[in-house]
């Protein structure tokens, strides 16, 4: 019993970084996450982004602003990210 829970502590949490998009929803955000690809017949480098739906408790998150998300379990049907932690606020203009 004890080697399953060492193996489950042990295995590491898959975390992005990226750019809060909407914060229109209760405690939810959006997060667009950019990756940077080399094109297979080009060769030329472009940037591919996935959108993520992440859990933000005390909607304290807003648009602008750089994040970092971690996997868990299901909260919703689209939403299984939660946000770790702030990264840089967004700058007002």
């Amino acid at each position: 019993m004890s080697e399953t829970q060492n193996t489950q502590a042990a295995k590491r949490q898959r975390t992005l970084i990226g750019q809060v998009v909407s914060n229109k929803m209760d405690k939810t955000v959006v997060v667009r996450v950019e990756r940077r690809v080399k094109h297979p017949i080009f060769g030329k480098i472009i940037v591919r982004s996935n959108k993520y739906k992440a859990h933000d408790e005390t909607n304290q998150y807003n648009e602008g602003d750089k994040v970092e998300i971690a996997e868990g379990r299901p909260i919703s049907r689209d939403k299984s990210w939660t946000v770790v932690r702030l990264l840089e606020a967004a700058r007002v203009i």
